[in-house]
């Protein structure tokens, strides 16, 4: 489906949830992460989208986030046209904090998967690589190309890993407008997402412990800004924590939605 130059899906029937990916991935990713869970609970109606340049969405002339924030809230009014749970994983907790700051009363509850807190590359206090698990046999096989891609941030280098990778991550990253992603889209916004007054919407933070690339320690502090959430930290993962440790963070997600 299309709104504008926007291309999303829509699954299932009942409380909607808004879907925001990171940056240079899909829906389709998404979708791999958090669809065991809803399928298994009931009663969610998920709106998956793809951003600007990403997946099977066109960029227009979008060039930052100011911009992106402006569609998405164009979609939430016209589209879902009430309050609805919003999940941002990476670059799209960015966002979804955007919209928080700017349009609160939209949304219902908040779920941040390793979310990016300072914007940029490798920005706040985010670890050094270090792998905690790797099978040597699994990874002599993969050619150059996949090796260097799944060892890029990934901290569990196992059979499992690697088949949900590529399933899951691989096909949408190949889909990315990198030219406009690495040149023409500014990726923080024209204000600070954190300068507001602590709002008391139900939020879940599941960060990993050895996160490369956005780090667990920044996203404590914003409990401070919604002091009505829940922080985990998952240890033996990166920043692709669905995919290393699935078991754990669909437990948890079901664990939370269930009761808050």
């Amino acid at each position: 489906m299309k709104y504008g130059f926007i291309d999303y899906e829509i699954l299932g029937e009942g409380t909607p949830v808004l879907i925001i990916h990171g940056w240079g991935i899909d829906r389709t990713t998404m979708q791999g992460a958090l669809e065991v869970v809803f399928e298994a609970l009931g009663g969610y109606k998920r709106f998956y989208i793809d951003l600007p340049g990403m997946g099977r969405s066109e960029h227009g002339d979008v060039r930052n986030s100011d911009d992106i924030l402006s569609i998405l809230h164009g979609f939430a009014e016209e589209v879902i046209g009430e309050p609805f749970i919003l999940v941002g994983q990476s670059y799209g907790g960015l966002l979804a904090r955007g919209f928080v700051n700017k349009y609160s009363s939209l949304v219902k509850k908040m779920i941040l998967l390793v979310p990016c807190v300072i914007p940029g590359v490798r920005q706040g206090r985010v670890e050094p690589l270090q792998v905690v698990e790797r099978d040597e046999e699994l990874l002599s096989l993969l050619p150059k190309e996949d090796y260097e891609s799944f060892t890029l941030m990934n901290v569990v280098l196992t059979r499992p890993v690697w088949e949900r990778y590529r399933r899951y991550l691989m096909p949408a990253l190949a889909r990315a407008d990198w030219a406009y992603l690495n040149s023409d889209l500014e990726g923080s916004f024209s204000f600070n997402v954190d300068d507001m007054d602590p709002v008391s919407i139900p939020t879940l933070i599941i960060t990993a412990k050895q996160d490369t690339e956005v780090g667990y320690k920044d996203q404590f502090d914003l409990m401070e800004i919604y002091p009505n959430s829940t922080y985990c930290a998952v240890e033996k993962a990166g920043h692709n924590l669905q995919i290393e440790q699935p078991e754990i963070f669909e437990g948890i997600l079901r664990s939370w939605l269930t009761t808050h």
